[in-house]
């Protein structure tokens, strides 16, 4: 793998570059790495690093209202593209892929059986469709334009369901902080035994994992029933 690669950022019509080393700058990106002095391969602002050319003081402190460079790189790191090694890109990709593929599965569900597609099924269609993934943008910037890819080759809709939970007293504690991770409560009675019951409205694609989660923690004595 290369020791060095560079991130670029752009303003008004200006480029700007900074030399880093591949797998730190990558960690610092993703938010898991702070210092940026373990980042940098030098504190340098180029135009293009290939020529060694740099910008003029004068076009650093427009761009970036400082000349100072250590703080200039923290906004290039932050603002700028990270140009991936072969390797990096790969592993982005596969992890950004699964990402979409669960939250696709989670959301959406087949309007013939109102249950979610396999995860495979949705990988296959997504391979079948030749539909690309950016693996710097998040998930939510890029799965409603991907979805609608795979429209043309599985279906795909949203729809929201309410279900009717009942959990006994013993088990209402830990499984009132899930209810609220999972959905949206639209109501909520503690009975005088301790028990709850409770209206929740979720994705139609989660009520398998939803199920699974109370059946878990109750050791299946909950009561869950699709309100009509």
């Amino acid at each position: 793998m290369a020791d060095v690669t560079l991130v670029r950022y752009s303003f008004e019509g200006e480029k700007f570059e900074i030399m880093v080393k591949p797998d730190p700058a990558l960690e610092y990106k993703l938010g898991k790495k702070k210092d940026l002095s373990a980042v940098l391969v030098s504190d340098e602002i180029y135009t293009d690093s290939g020529k060694g050319t740099r910008p003029s003081g004068d076009k650093l402190f427009r761009a970036f209202k400082t000349e100072d460079p250590t703080a200039i790189a923290e906004i290039i790191m932050q603002k700028g593209d990270l140009n991936l090694t072969t390797d990096q890109r790969r592993k982005m990709m596969e992890d950004k892929k699964k990402q979409i593929v669960t939250y696709i599965a989670k959301t959406y569900v087949d309007p013939k059986t109102h249950l979610p597609h396999p995860p495979l099924r949705i990988e296959q269609a997504m391979k079948d469709g030749r539909v690309s993934v950016d693996p710097q943008k998040s998930v939510d910037e890029q799965v409603k334009d991907i979805v609608e890819e795979l429209r043309s080759i599985i279906a795909l809709k949203t729809e929201s369901l309410q279900l009717e939970i009942i959990i006994p007293a013993q088990f209402a504690s830990q499984s009132y902080a899930v209810l609220k991770s999972v959905g949206s409560l639209k109501s909520e009675e503690w009975q005088n035994n301790g028990s709850l019951k409770a209206i929740l409205e979720i994705p139609a694609a989660a009520r398998p994992n939803v199920i699974d989660r109370l059946g878990s923690i109750t050791k299946g004595s909950a009561s869950v029933e699709v309100v009509q």
